[in-house]
């Protein structure tokens, strides 16, 4: 009689415990791996998946609000504090109609834009050359770490006696405040580098340009872009806060005006505005990531989610 065929999906064979200690043998499974719908159709795959993320993405948001309008209008919360999404988009529409929400929009922008870019570029600057020359880093990164620690509105006293009133000490709050994230996520991305990277480059007598050009600034660039990500959000907050303690315009100043007029519609339409803007401003960052950086992971350009 012929012997079976082996190899089947469900081949069951006994065999012997390897350790000797006398156990029972042990029934070693064979199962043939089959493709999973990710493999067989890679395409529709990808399309599902990201239908389905985005389908969660706005689907909790809208129930969140949805849940929330239910509870005003149930009287389960004291509207006097939580006033309904609907009382909030009237409140909303009036400020657009009146012109002060765009205005307070515009007036914290142009602060945002002008302190981001200057604590992108001087972080970027400093981080690039503390990663790449080790005596530098020897002798700065203690004293900047120090620097590091205190809290930036705190020096908001400071650059008011220094710049007086005015935009100029706002959006020197933003830039510092930038200017350290990106310094820090800059320097570790540069020191982080592939060895492998810079031992090809050296095999070939790379000059100390060339390795900046093409080892250092490609292999850092995509954490570059996710640290000036996180500072977009950080630089709204930082000049909401500002705008808290100093000024008389800006989406800060509406939501603290607002609150010490008692008018929880129209502080809920700032904090709304300050959400947006920071979502916005994130997304914007991100779009410029993927454009600039084609190469990159996408665990890299597109992560922080």
């Amino acid at each position: 009689m012929a012997d079976p065929p082996t190899g089947s999906i469900a081949d069951v064979r006994p065999s012997r415990a390897s350790d000797g200690d006398g156990r029972a043998p042990a029934q070693v499974v064979a199962r043939r791996s089959e493709p999973g719908r990710a493999e067989r159709d890679p395409a529709t795959y990808v399309k599902r998946r990201r239908r389905l993320e985005l389908t969660l993405a706005w689907t909790v948001p809208v129930a969140l609000v949805a849940l929330w309008q239910l509870a005003a209008a149930r009287q389960w919360i004291d509207v006097r504090f939580f006033p309904g999404p609907k009382a909030i988009y009237e409140a909303s529409r009036e400020l657009v109609s009146s012109g002060l929400l765009f205005d307070a929009v515009w007036a914290s922008a142009k602060r945002i834009l002008a302190g981001y870019a200057l604590g992108v570029t001087a972080g970027v600057v400093v981080g690039l050359l503390l990663g790449v020359f080790g005596l530098a880093r020897a002798a700065l990164e203690p004293t900047l770490m120090t620097l590091y620690v205190v809290p930036k509105i705190a020096v908001l006293p400071l650059l008011l006696l220094i710049f007086g009133l005015g935009d100029r000490p706002k959006v020197i709050a933003v830039a510092i405040t930038v200017f350290f994230f990106m310094w820090i996520q800059t320097m570790e991305a540069v020191i982080a580098t592939n060895p492998g990277y810079k031992e090809a480059m050296r095999s070939f007598d790379a000059s100390a340009w060339q390795m900046f050009r093409g080892v250092y600034l490609p292999s850092s660039l995509p954490q570059i872009f996710v640290a000036a990500r996180l500072c977009a959000g950080i630089s709204v907050l930082v000049m909401v806060s500002v705008e808290f303690v100093q000024g008389n315009d800006g989406v800060g100043f509406l939501i603290w005006n607002s609150w010490s007029l008692f008018l929880a519609t129209r502080m809920y339409v700032g904090i709304v505005a300050v959400s947006l803007m920071g979502l916005l401003f994130a997304l914007v960052v991100k779009a410029i990531g993927r454009r600039v950086l084609p190469w990159a992971p996408n665990d890299k350009t597109h992560g922080l989610t």
